[in-house]
């Protein structure tokens, strides 16, 4: 059974450092492209950053940068390293993960909320 698990969430002030992490369990890492994602309230959920299974990356404007993605195919996690956080990065964080042949999976979510 496929399971991703993200952890590393928190509360952080401005200007702050937070890295995420989500491990895939349960099949093959190596087979899926991994992505971030997160979603504020009241608002649609949106990219973060992905990576693919050769190592290329994609970054919203948002946080170009400011984080980086990144994947450890021996550990069977891909990361996020948020740094210069902001206000309006305050979000609940998922991790995507796709296979070759299209199959989705998300994570549970962790929150990252940026206050003072």
């Amino acid at each position: 059974q496929v399971q991703l698990v993200e952890s590393g969430g928190g509360l952080v002030q401005p200007g702050g450092s937070l890295r995420l992490s989500c491990v895939l369990s349960g099949t093959i890492f190596n087979f899926y492209d991994m992505g971030w994602y997160r979603q504020a309230p009241g608002k649609q959920r949106e990219l973060v950053a992905e990576i693919d299974r050769v190592g290329i990356t994609n970054y919203a404007d948002s946080v170009k940068g400011r984080f980086t993605i990144s994947r450890d195919n021996a550990k069977n996690t891909a990361y996020l390293q948020m740094n210069s956080l902001k206000f309006e990065d305050t979000a609940v964080y998922y991790c995507k993960a796709v296979r070759y042949d299209g199959d989705t999976d998300w994570g549970q979510g962790t929150q990252v909320t940026v206050s003072s």
